[in-house]
């Protein structure tokens, strides 16, 4: 390819072509609210009947989204949603970080969660993952992950001067942090360079067992720590209240409920208000919703920098560090892989919130322990946003942007009312003991149901776009049987939809399609038609035609009770009637519509239409009437 030749006595330098006056877009007149409002609105309003349009302002609403711990999201911030100085990072109130990146690789503790109770396994993985880009170790101790008696073997290849550990527990803190205490005391390195964290929660695990808390060792502990200046004995786990069902709200809210019983507790026992702020780090959680991730991180730190300023705290001593961990609550067992993404996606907005270290899930855990492939890919995940996407070199990259900080103050003060409202009932544990937090937690989690069963929570790969003839994942260690929990419930999102694939798994359950017409007819409603059905992983066998006879003879030949037609408006108007009348007459038990069954016509369907199919309906609801009928519904 030649480089044409410019013409003869014309310059070659661009900017002696450029004017002085530049202004990019300035020919154009700055758009106002209301012309984007009035766009919004056009868009909407199409295909909707005369009589039916939406104004500019209804329209604009329709794409408000409010949360189920009732944060409102609009869908366009300006910049009157500014908050005027931002502050800078590693300065009160915090908001912008904790510390400040200065362009290392290492902007943020890429830390590996350990579960294997095989000492053999978990020793080789550790050493794996700390020589391929991990710099942090965590270690769950329970009776159905790592036994507080192997941690040593689990670390015999581990330099601890330079591997941070953190143990957690669900049912035996304090002994997981001895274990890690003895091996880190044993140690001749300079304990000031040495760094650990014992994971020591006693409201949460009170919390999910059902128990009464005692915080009468925590001063113990932190005393034990003190040579440890890199080292903190406290680590409040909000992921317990997530995985429950709190929201962005309650998570913040309670997470600074606990941290202030501990504070008190500390200062109780003798240790100073400011041992007590730096002996307490976070555990959050990162989910799939980067804006509320990226706001809750903020919000945190900044609410517990205010808390910081009533205790009196030294303000350098006032900054929340957290650990955020992607959203077990949000992780799949159908289409696995997708929750790769769900992982980039938490983790990215983990990093850009300013997170101190985070953990991303393996996309295997729901089928069991993870393996070297998904250990490596939850590694990774991390690495190549740090390192080759450059997310962690830049200070709160967030920062400014109208949304995010709109939603930062939001969720702030929405957390702060909750705080004091549990502070007004005598703190955490009262609030846990009277039953305060279940009451919350029943609430929130029937308005995510809700959500989750229309599908205005989707599910990617289960409740949208499912592949019903998927493979399994196979070659994984089956996780040890986890204690029964007396106290909070965690279950995850895409629970209630793979109880309706287990209930079809291994039986020949179908839905027959009649696709009335031609493809332009029935294409887009046997799409959805179709994907409808696969959630519960059904088959779809159908027919493309608009003969009567053809389609009924179909439909016998699929074996099924269940038909559902698919057309436009149109063709409905014409032979829709006809066609599920033939079916009715044929003997078919259930009838459904995809579709409006104003559609049909201003006919009586009585008896004829068992039901449409339709954006917006519950889903779930739905498709357990369909299995009723194929007498597969477990």
């Amino acid at each position: 390819m030649t480089t044409p030749t410019p013409p003869a006595g014309a310059s070659t330098d661009v900017a002696d072509e450029t004017p002085d006056n530049l202004v990019l877009a300035g020919d154009f007149a700055a758009p106002t609210y209301d012309q984007w409002a009035a766009e919004v609105a056009k868009v909407l309003n199409k295909g909707r009947p005369e009589g039916k349009q939406l104004s500019a302002e209804q329209a604009v609403e329709r794409l408000r989204f409010k949360t189920v711990d009732g944060i409102v999201v609009e869908p366009i911030y300006t910049i009157d949603d500014a908050i005027g100085e931002l502050g800078a990072p590693a300065s009160e109130p915090f908001t912008r970080g904790t510390t400040v990146r200065n362009g290392d690789m290492d902007a943020w503790d890429v830390r590996a969660l350990h579960e294997d109770p095989d000492p053999a396994v978990t020793r080789a993985a550790i050493r794996t993952d700390l020589e391929r880009g991990a710099n942090s170790i965590w270690l769950r101790v329970d009776p159905d992950a790592i036994s507080a008696a192997d941690i040593a073997d689990d670390l015999a290849d581990v330099l601890l001067e330079l591997a941070k550990i953190d143990v957690s527990s669900r049912t035996d803190q304090q002994t997981a942090a001895d274990a890690l205490l003895a091996i880190f005391e044993a140690s001749d390195k300079d304990k000031s360079e040495l760094s650990l964290n014992l994971g020591l929660d006693p409201i949460g695990v009170a919390a999910l067992n059902g128990t009464t808390p005692d915080l009468s060792q925590l001063a113990g502990y932190v005393n034990r720590l003190a040579e440890y200046k890199k080292s903190r004995a406290i680590v409040v786990d909000g992921t317990i209240y997530h995985n429950a069902g709190a929201g962005d709200v309650h998570e913040v809210a309670w997470l600074l409920a606990s941290a202030v019983e501990y504070v008190r507790a500390l200062v109780e026992q003798g240790v100073s208000v400011d041992d007590a702020f730096d002996a307490i780090n976070f555990r959050v959680t990162a989910a799939v919703d980067e804006l509320a991730t990226i706001s809750r991180i903020r919000a945190l730190r900044t609410a517990w920098a205010r808390v910081g300023e009533v205790f009196g705290v030294d303000p350098a001593k006032r900054g929340a560090r957290q650990h955020a961990v992607t959203s077990w609550r949000e992780i799949t067992r159908d289409d696995p892989y997708v929750n790769i993404l769900r992982g980039t996606i938490s983790t990215f907005s983990a990093a850009i919130g300013g997170a101190e270290a985070v953990t991303v899930l393996p996309f295997d855990t729901v089928w069991g322990l993870p393996n070297d492939f998904s250990r490596r890919l939850a590694r990774n995940t991390q690495v190549v946003l740090a390192e080759e996407s450059n997310i962690g070199r830049v200070n709160d990259p967030a920062g400014g942007a109208w949304a995010i900080e709109s939603l930062t103050n939001e969720i702030a003060e929405a957390a702060w009312a909750e705080f004091q409202a549990v502070e007004a009932a005598g703190g955490m544990v009262a609030a846990l003991a009277a039953g305060h937090v279940t009451e919350v937690l029943a609430d929130l989690n029937a308005k995510r149901s809700k959500l989750v069963a229309s599908r205005k929570l989707p599910v990617t790969g289960v409740s949208e776009f499912p592949n019903p003839t998927e493979a399994p994942v196979t070659d994984r260690t089956a996780r040890p049987e986890a204690p029964v929990y007396a106290g909070l419930t965690w279950t995850r999102n895409s629970e209630v939809f793979e109880q309706l694939r287990d209930a079809v798994a291994g039986t020949d359950a179908k839905v027959f399609l009649a696709c009335l017409g031609t493809r332009r007819d029935f294409g887009g409603r046997e799409g959805f038609a179709s994907n409808y059905f696969h959630i519960a992983g059904l088959a779809t066998p159908n027919v493309e035609s608009a003969d009567i006879d053809e389609v009924v003879k179909a439909w016998q030949a699929s074996g099924t009770p269940v038909a559902c037609l698919c057309s436009s408006a149109k063709v409905y108007g014409s032979i829709g009637v006809e066609a599920a009348k033939a079916l009715k007459d044929a003997g078919a038990a259930r009838v459904l519509l995809a579709g409006n069954i104003k559609e049909l016509g201003n006919v009586d369907t009585a008896g004829l239409i068992d039901g449409t199919i339709a954006l917006g309906m519950d889903v779930v609801a739905g498709l357990k009437d369909v299995l009723n009928t194929l007498g597969v519904n477990k």
